[in-house]
């Protein structure tokens, strides 16, 4: 049996989830719970935050996130992906910045105005 914390709202339900019964879960009080502790015990994902290289602006780096969340096997291949990114201004929030990452369909999308 796993023990979590659910992160889908403020709440934080102590969850526990029993692998061994098609990790059936307990301890949520929405079914947002029951989902987030299924998921997180059999495909976890995450959206991701970072940075890449900006010229032409005030700001040397501009924010960006996936657009979705990404399975967390892939996080530092996605991350590494950026390294070759580097934007121009204007930027504005919600510009692709990279897209179909590791062949997820998901992008990145820059999440502040240069």
């Amino acid at each position: 049996m796993k023990e979590l914390i659910c992160i889908v709202c403020p709440k934080g339900c102590h969850l526990k989830v029993d692998e061994t019964q098609d990790y059936q879960v307990s301890g949520n009080s929405c079914p947002r719970g029951e989902e987030y502790g299924k998921i997180e015990l059999t495909h976890p994902t995450r959206v991701v935050t970072s940075t890449v290289r900006c010229t032409g602006g005030a700001h040397p780096r501009c924010p960006v996130k996936t657009d979705a969340p990404i399975p967390k096997a892939l996080i530092p291949q996605a991350v590494r992906c950026l390294d070759a990114v580097e934007l121009t201004v204007p930027v504005h929030t919600g510009d692709i910045v990279l897209s179909n990452i590791c062949n997820t369909g998901i992008s990145f999308v820059a999440t502040r105005d240069l």
